[in-house]
């Protein structure tokens, strides 16, 4: 009887082994889909997430983009109404200081004729100073008379008032932008980049240089100045200005200086087709 009970014992004792085996198996093959599902349901969530940041990160741009151009755009309407104001108001009254002082001309007496003479000059030659700051000014004037052309006539007039010596050079000339905008905003980073430099740069020397390829326009600027540290300069509106301006147009921008070596500022801006 002993000896029954024995071998019944060893008999069930595989079959035991075998079912805690199975169960094992089972478990874990729960435990891996459980695993694969928590993994799939956090890479599901992940990716909801990353796309909910980038939405973010998408409207976040647009808004600072359409604050930029809407900051621009006030800008520019500002400074066609003071280029307006200049033209119309100041220099009528410097045509009539003008005229005046023509008509007084043969009644002034001979030993103040010269000094009356060179004041008459001075009052002509500020008028027509005057009506080309305004034309730099308004931007309807800009684009009507074009990039290159409103960049030839900024550095004459510098060249003329004796402020440094500048120089603009073009390449494959080609005044079509993407947008009409564009040329009005690559304008004001040319002066925005010749008003720091008149300011601040103390340069003797500016040199301007546009090349028109049939996929880009590459822009470069670069004067003989003191130069700036760049951790002072990162802070200022100009550069920001520019910046700003720089990305409104998608354009690739670079700047260098070192404290006695000028500026040297390049931009790619790419025709879009």
């Amino acid at each position: 009887m002993t000896n029954l009970m024995i071998q019944i014992q060893s008999l069930g004792a595989p079959m035991s082994t075998s079912s805690e085996r199975y169960l094992l198996i089972y478990m874990i093959g729960i435990l891996l889909v459980v695993c694969t599902l928590i993994i799939l349901f956090f890479m599901v969530f992940q990716k909801r997430k990353n796309l909910l940041i980038l939405d973010k990160i998408r409207q976040q741009k647009a808004f600072e983009a359409e604050l930029t151009n809407a900051q621009i755009e006030i800008q520019e309407q500002t400074l066609k109404n003071i280029g307006q104001e200049l033209h119309d108001n100041v220099g009528q009254i410097l045509s009539v200081a003008n005229m005046n002082m023509s008509v007084l001309n043969t009644k002034v007496p001979d030993d103040i004729k010269e000094s009356f003479t060179e004041t008459k000059n001075a009052v002509k030659q500020g008028l027509t100073e005057l009506r080309l700051l305004s034309k730099t000014l308004n931007s309807d004037v800009i684009l009507n008379r074009g990039f290159v052309q409103s960049v030839n006539s900024e550095v004459e007039r510098l060249n003329k008032l004796k402020l440094l010596n500048a120089s603009f050079c073009t390449t494959g000339f080609s005044d079509q932008f993407n947008q009409p905008k564009d040329g009005i905003l690559l304008f004001r980073i040319v002066q925005e980049f010749i008003s720091n430099t008149v300011k601040y740069g103390k340069a003797s020397n500016l040199s301007i240089t546009a090349d028109f390829s049939e996929s880009t326009l590459q822009l470069v600027l670069q004067d003989d100045g003191i130069g700036f540290d760049h951790k002072t300069i990162e802070q200022g509106s100009g550069l920001i200005n520019i910046k700003s301006r720089s990305e409104l147009i998608q354009a690739e921008l670079n700047y260098s200086s070192k404290i006695g070596e000028g500026v040297l500022l390049s931009l790619t801006y790419p025709y879009r087709t």
